[in-house]
């Protein structure tokens, strides 16, 4: 085979280098529900305490998740320099 048919990639990697980024939020989405569930193993009480801070830290995570599909559509559009 011919190295230059290799190296040839068509088509967009945004989606691509979108499924390699979005490893990250859902660890972090993991982490985040892991540390609530042994939180309320250890201390039941503080259940109710706790459980508003887990759903900002999943909307936070989400969020991230979000703008980093967008700016892959962004810059898949943009001509390469």
């Amino acid at each position: 085979m011919d190295a230059s048919v290799l190296a040839e990639v068509t088509g967009s990697t945004a989606a691509i280098g979108y499924g390699l980024a979005a490893i990250g939020p859902g660890i972090g989405v993991g982490l985040v529900f892991a540390a609530y569930i042994q939180s309320t193993a250890r201390q039941p009480e503080s259940s109710r305490m706790t459980l508003p801070y887990v759903w900002i830290g999943f909307a936070v995570i989400e969020a991230l998740a979000l703008l980093g599909i967008a700016f892959g559509f962004i810059w898949a559009g943009s001509p390469a320099s």
